[in-house]
């Protein structure tokens, strides 16, 4: 039985670290996180994460332009 996806409560879905594993088939945050932080993360309290980047797939033709 799968258990249920819980809404991301913050911009996570926008976040570079912000990821699809496809061995847990769902997303997640693929940042470097401590205890802490990862408790946080799981808590759903991620509104003022210090990870957060925001995930611009055409930073290089920005660049170009």
């Amino acid at each position: 039985m799968k258990s249920q996806k819980k809404a991301v409560a913050s911009n996570c879905d926008t976040c570079e670290f912000y990821d699809y594993d496809e061995y847990t088939e769902e997303y997640c945050c693929m940042a470097k996180l401590d205890e802490d932080d990862m408790v946080r993360f799981l808590s759903g309290r991620t509104a003022a994460c210090p990870y957060y980047r925001f995930y611009d797939e055409y930073k290089s033709v920005h660049k170009q332009i």
